[in-house]
Formats: structure tokens, C-alpha cells, sequence
């Protein structure tokens, strides 16, 4: 069995125990397609779309398979409800498949996936109907064991594999995920990443290279001593240390200080270690850490191994980036001294058994800004203020599946932000943002929030869940302020964020310890609540509260819950959708399904064309080629735009929310229209006002030697849909002549 267990005695230990005992799970309706990356860029931003990510994700039940569809769920401990969505694909026997079509070109993939334990092998991939390779699966990394906690206690379900195809794949290439004979028998399918991934970068002028200290690449020896070396050469000459594109092994964990250590990329420099980087004290900082990946082989947590990628301070002015961390306990644990303007940006923190990335005392002016971080096993990101943390900042992140914690917790610390990052899908026992003064220790060196929490922008989906330590029905909300250990006197800022599905409540006031600790200065602004499955708001201790702009539809129960001994609410201007009270202090609101997506009843689309003839607005038309041309059916005409200046923009107005999965843009197919590349991005919106990126900006090759036509497919729901061009090589201006949508 590959089964893990995290050992009693380990909980003992205070290093990690933090967001082990501070967490929650979530569920809801079926995903907004919206809120995915399906078909995107990644672009972020401090909008709450979260971090920018150069792969496009795509997700099993929305693609083509014979499998069978499992979810949504959101039980603790099912494999739905740790699936990204809710909702996964399960294979079973030969011939089973997931089928792709790629909206973007890409030459790598990452399949997010479930076997049963004990199980390793191989699923098949299959590019436009010929195999390509086979992938390694196993329940090595899964199936971890922490029966230190009430309800169900195995977790961690899924595990992800990737791979470099050996080739370029264009727009509209199928791949399929297939069990062939000599596959797994089993495997369920939550989706696949797929990327176009740069070449190796070339070693830096003057770098100091492992190899030249000798580190041999793939020949399972100990390459530890190669790499300090390297390390020490490095830091006396003012070098950079270069890890060339290839695997080595590192197994001790190495102190670093004022160096840079760079790779060729987080998909071709690789170290397989479960923690090559260790300070156990103070160091001076300056530690540059770019462009690699740390591979562990971590199947058990203990909390007081230093099985991380990066172990300790950081000093001053460091900086992590580009780096890839997978099968490890955390990412990224600052302990053991002190740490200021260190920058972590860019990586990816995935398969974590416990923490993706945990400030933890004494760092300070410090920012964690577009990471992308999936299936960790305790708070995604964690501020944990042991000797006090101030004025550091998480934005523009994106946390997916945190499966035994929050997705962003902030325990402590002084004039913290918490802006433009995306949390979808927390699982057990968190929420998707938890603001708390909860020490875990008891020694006089937490220290409690203070000066001014800011939590601005950001966007929570199916986020929030019972806590089973807290008894079998107790609901954490998506957003959770939490007086645990002492109580919240210091301003609590929460503007402009939104709350989509969330299957408990959208915000949530609580003493956790029970004791009836104050929040005294909470201000709520501009909050969307876009379905709750009980209240919006969910107050259990005393003191106060204003609420400004929070907009609410699809409650489940009822606009408040207030049985916690009295926390006042002020409301301002522009509230609406949350006026009720839950009267029955006797039991908990009863939790509801949200229902559909926002606004319209979604309405399938016929047959065809769908927006033949429908209203179009373009951003401007020169020579009588008006933006009508375009749903006119006739693909001698067609809509020009103002010649010299881009972007310019044509959107179709479907008439109702419509489920949408393909495009098909003509130019007129007269030989004379000479071949061009157009640069064009795919947005969508249910109301024509608020869009939301679909497909990112890509180049598509129009040629009437071929038609004339490209076919871009696209998902989700939507009344309008949007094309962005933003280039044009064969004429100076934006040009279409039919704008098709399709459901299939």
C-alpha cells in the first residue's frame, strides 16, 4: 500500500503545526467555466483573477471522454470533493479517454490525477489519433492518513505528472488521456495544464557550473557536495552557480547566503531532493534562487523534518522565482531568524504535503505575488506571525485546491494585505482567505494583528466548509475573520471581493476558541455574493461591523446568521440581497445548492450558428464594411476596422446565456485575400458589461488556399461573446467576415 500517515507524535511539533489545526473543506455547483482557466492566458492581476500562468487549463468533464462524470461533491474525503471544479472523469478499461482540443499551441502537458492506492503505472497519450507517449501515474504521493482529525481522515487524493511532448502541438491539435492495453485499469482524470514551454536557457557569461565541481547528471549518486561546492566558488568570485537542463541528486540540505543559483528553466533543470536548501540560522540574505524545479520523493509528514525546498530565513533582499516545487512537505518555510524585502514570485508549489508557502516570524516588507499553487496539504499560503510579521503582502496569486486547509491564512502580523488572488475549491477544514490572532503557541511570541489588515480584490470559488475539529456541522465561511486567542481590536479592511458559491457562508465572524473574544472593526465594501448555500453572513462572537456594496444572489438560507452573543451590523449604502435573519439559533441554517450561474437561465444552443443575425457591436468600421457583415452569413462580406490602430474589437450578443464551445471566424475565401495572421483574444460575459478572458491572445492563421476560416475552441456560458484583435499581418487593420458560435 502507498499509503502516507502522518505520525501522532509529529503533532507535537510546533513548526508546522500552525495550519494544521486552523483550516477547512468547500463544495458547491457545477463551475463557472468563467472563473477556470479553460482557454485562457493566465493573464493576472489585482482584479481577482489571481496569478499570470503561461498554460491554459482545461478540465476532464468539460472535454470529450467515455468515462463517467463523479461529483460535484463537497464531503470531506471523496475524490470529487478534491477535485478542481468538483467534478472529475473516471476511466475504467481499455479504451477510455479524456479528449482535448488545445486552444492554444503547447509542447508540454501536466495531467492532474487519481489512482486507486497502491497502484503504478502508465496512462497513454494519444496526439491526433496516434500514441505519443506513456505517463507515469502511482498513488506513491497520495492517500495521506491524519487521524489526529475528526471525520474522515485520508486526504490528498490527487497527484500530477508531466510531460514534454518532443514537439510543437497547434491550436486545435486533440489530445487524448486513454487507457491502453497495459495501462492502469483505473485512473480519474481532473485536468490537464497544457503549455508551450521555452527551450533551455543558456548558462549565464561567468556562472559556475555544478557540473564543474562534479555533479554528474542521472547517475543516482549523492550530487550534494558538487552543489556546495559550487556554491562556495560562487559566492568568492561574485558568480552566479549554474544547474545546467538535467536531473541531479541532492540529498542533505545545504545553507546558502548571498548567492544566486540558477537553472535553465523549471522544466529542464532539475534537482531531485527533498530539501536542498537549509539555514538553520541568521544569514545576510541577498539568496537568489531562479528558474528550476526541486522534485522530492515525500510520502509522510513529520513535522520536524525540514523536508522543503527552501528551509529557513531569508535575510534581506532575496528573492524566488521561476521555481517549480512538487512532492514535498512545504515549498517554502521562513523560520529561524529574519526576513525582509525578500520577493517570491512566479513558481509553482504542487503535491505538497502540508504547507505551499508559510512566512512564519520575523519577515517583514515582503511580497508573494503571481505563484500558482495546487493540492497542497495545509494552508496554500500562511502568514504566521512568531516574533512579528508586518507589512507583507500576498497578491495576485492563484491557490486551487488546498486540501486539508485555507487557501491564504494570515495568523498575526502587522499592516498585512491580502489582494487580487484567486482561491477556488478548499477542502477541509478552511476557508478560502482566514484573517486570525491564532497563536497555536502560547509563549509570548505570537504576535496579534495590528495596525490595518487590508483584503482587497480578491475572488473566492466554492470556497469554505464544516470544520469536523469543531464539531460534525460546524460551516467555516469563504472568508473568515477569527478572534481565536485574543481579540480582533485593530481595523479589518475587506473591499471589493467576491464570493462566487460559496456552499456555506460568504463571510464569517468567530471566536474559534469559544471563549467570545471581540472583533471590534470590521468594514466590508463592495462585496459581491454571487450564491451562498446558507448566509451571507455568519457572526458568532460579539462586536461590530459596517457593510457597504455588498450585493448578494442566490442565498441559501437567509441574508444573516447571528447567534454568537451579539455582533452588531451597520449597514451603509447600497446593500441588497441579504436582508433576512436565521431566527432558529437551535441549528445550524440548513445548506442549499446556489443554483446556476448568475443572471440568465442558461439556454442551450441549438443546431448551427447561433449568432446569425444577432446584434453586434464593433469598436469601429471603415468603408461600409459594417460590424452586421459578420452575422450575415455571407462570407463575401466583411467588418474592417480602422486601419493603424490596435486593439480593436467585435462582440455578438447571443440573446441569453448560452453554453459555447466553438468558433469559426471567416475571411472571404476570393483567392485574392493573400494569407495573414491575426492576433485575436476570446472573452466572454453574461451581462455585456463585466468579461471575463476565454482564450488568450494568439495568432491564427487565415489562408484561402485552405478556406479562409480558423476554428477556435472555447468554454463556458455566456451572452456575449468578444473577439480582441490585437494584430494583423497581412493589413493594418482588424478584418472578419463571419463570427460563428457553436455549442459543439
Amino acid at each position: 500500500m502507498s499509503r502516507t500517515t502522518l505520525p501522532a507524535a509529529a503533532l507535537a511539533t510546533a513548526a508546522l503545526v500552525a495550519a494544521a489545526l486552523a483550516v477547512t473543506t468547500s463544495g458547491s455547483a457545477a463551475p463557472h467555466p468563467e472563473l477556470t482557466s479553460d482557454g485562457a492566458d493566465g493573464a493576472g492581476g489585482a482584479d481577482g483573477s489571481g496569478a499570470s500562468v503561461p498554460f491554459v487549463e482545461h478540465e476532464a468533464e468539460t472535454a470529450a471522454h467515455n468515462g463517467v462524470v463523479i461529483g460535484p461533491d463537497h464531503t470531506q474525503g471523496t475524490l470529487a470533493s478534491e477535485a478542481s471544479g468538483r467534478r472529475a472523469v473516471t476511466l475504467s478499461g481499455q479504451g477510455r479517454h479524456v479528449e482535448f482540443t488545445l486552444t492554444a499551441p503547447a509542447n508540454a502537458l501536466v495531467l492532474r490525477y487519481n489512482v486507486p492506492d497502491g497502484t503504478a503505472g502508465t496512462a497513454a497519450v494519444h496526439v491526433d489519433g496516434t500514441k505519443l507517449a506513456d505517463l507515469p501515474v502511482t498513488s506513491k504521493y497520495s492517500y495521506l492518513d491524519t487521524p489526529h482529525i475528526a471525520g474522515s481522515t485520508t486526504h490528498h487524493l490527487f497527484d500530477e505528472s508531466r510531460l514534454l511532448l518532443g514537439r510543437d502541438l497547434p491550436a486545435g491539435a486533440e489530445v487524448k488521456v486513454q487507457l491502453d492495453a497495459g495501462s492502469v485499469a483505473r485512473l480519474t482524470v481532473d485536468l490537464v495544464d497544457f503549455e508551450q514551454v521555452a527551450p533551455a536557457a543558456a548558462k549565464p557569461a561567468g556562472a559556475v557550473s555544478i557540473t564543474d565541481h562534479g555533479a554528474v547528471p542521472g547517475d543516482g549518486r549523492d550530487d550534494a557536495d558538487a552543489l556546495a561546492r559550487a556554491i562556495g566558488a560562487a559566492r568568492a568570485s561574485g558568480a552566479q552557480v549554474w544547474i545546467p537542463a538535467d536531473e541531479f541528486e541532492v540529498r542533505r540540505g545545504l545553507p546558502i547566503d548571498q548567492v544566486t543559483v540558477r537553472g535553465a528553466g523549471m522544466w529542464h533543470s532539475v534537482l531531485r531532493s527533498d530539501n536542498p536548501f537549509l539555514n538553520h540560522g541568521q544569514v545576510a540574505g541577498n539568496i537568489r534562487l531562479h528558474d528550476f524545479a526541486v522534485l522530492g520523493e515525500v510520502t509522510e509528514r513529520v513535522d520536524d523534518r525540514p523536508d522543503n525546498a527552501y528551509h529557513g530565513p531569508l535575510g534581506a533582499n532575496s528573492v524566488i522565482s521561476g521555481l517549480w516545487m512538487q512532492h514535498l512537505k512545504v515549498g517554502i518555510w521562513t523560520m529561524s531568524g529574519t526576513t525582509s524585502n525578500a520577493v517570491i514570485e512566479n513558481n509553482r508549489f504542487l503535491d505538497l504535503l502540508a504547507a505551499g508557502l508559510n512566512f512564519n516570524g520575523r519577515v517583514t516588507d515582503s511580497v508573494v505575488r503571481d505563484n500558482f499553487l495546487r493540492n497542497t496539504g495545509d494552508d496554500a499560503l500562511a502568514m504566521w506571525s512568531v516574533g512579528a510579521n508586518a507589512r507583507d503582502r500576498f497578491e495576485d496569486n492563484t491557490v486551487v485546491q488546498p486540501n486539508l486547509a485555507n487557501g491564504i491564512a494570515i495568523y498575526g502580523g502587522a499592516d498585512i494585505t491580502v489582494r487580487g488572488n484567486l482561491v477556488r475549491d478548499t477542502n477541509a477544514l478552511g476557508s478560502g482567505i482566514a484573517i486570525s490572532n491564532q497563536a497555536f503557541l502560547h509563549d509570548g511570541s505570537f504576535s496579534p494583528l495590528a495596525g490595518t489588515t487590508v483584503v482587497a480584490s480578491n475572488t473566492l470559488v466554492r470556497t469554505g466548509a464544516i470544520n469536523p475539529n469543531w464539531g460534525s456541522s460546524h460551516p467555516h465561511g469563504a472568508l473568515r475573520v477569527d478572534s481565536y486567542d485574543t481579540p480582533v481590536t485593530t481595523p479589518i479592511s475587506l473591499t471589493d471581493n467576491r464570493f462566487v458559491d460559496s456552499p456555506y457562508s460568504a463571510i464569517q465572524v468567530v471566536d474559534g476558541s469559544g471563549r467570545g473574544n471581540a472583533v471590534t472593526s470590521l468594514s466590508v465594501d463592495g462585496a459581491s455574493v454571487e450564491g451562498v448555500g446558507t448566509v451571507v453572513l455568519q457572526a458568532e462572537t460579539r462586536g461590530q461591523g459596517r457593510f457597504t456594496g455588498v450585493t448578494a444572489s442566490r442565498v441559501g438560507a437567509s441574508g444573516v446568521y447571528d447567534c454568537g452573543g451579539g455582533f452588531v451590523v451597520t449597514r451603509g449604502s447600497g446593500n441588497s440581497g441579504w436582508d433576512g435573519r436565521w431566527a432558529d439559533c437551535g441549528s445550524w441554517p440548513p445548506r442549499t445548492d446556489p443554483g446556476p450561474a448568475p443572471t440568465t437561465t442558461t439556454t442551450a444552443l441549438p443546431a448551427g450558428n447561433v449568432a446569425l443575425g444577432k446584434p453586434v457591436v464593433v469598436s469601429g468600421a471603415v468603408d461600409g464594411h459594417r460590424g452586421a457583415n459578420v452575422v450575415d452569413g455571407d462570407a463575401r462580406t466583411y467588418w474592417e476596422s480602422p486601419s493603424g490602430a490596435f486593439p480593436q474589437e467585435v462582440a455578438v450578443d447571443l440573446g441569453a446565456v448560452r453554453q459555447v464551445r466553438r468558433l469559426v471566424l471567416k475571411l472571404p475565401a476570393d483567392p485574392a485575400w493573400g494569407a495573414r495572421t491575426q492576433t485575436i483574444a476570446v472573452s466572454g460575459s453574461v451581462d455585456g458589461t463585466s468579461y471575463r478572458t476565454v482564450v488568450g491572445a494568439t495568432g491564427h492563421r487565415f489562408d484561402a488556399a485552405s478556406g479562409n476560416a480558423v476554428t477556435i475552441a472555447v468554454t463556458g456560458e455566456h451572452r456575449h461573446v468578444r473577439l480582441t484583435f490585437t494584430g494583423n499581418t497581412g493589413w493594418a487593420a482588424a478584418q472578419l467576415a463571419e463570427f460563428e458560435v457553436h455549442a459543439s
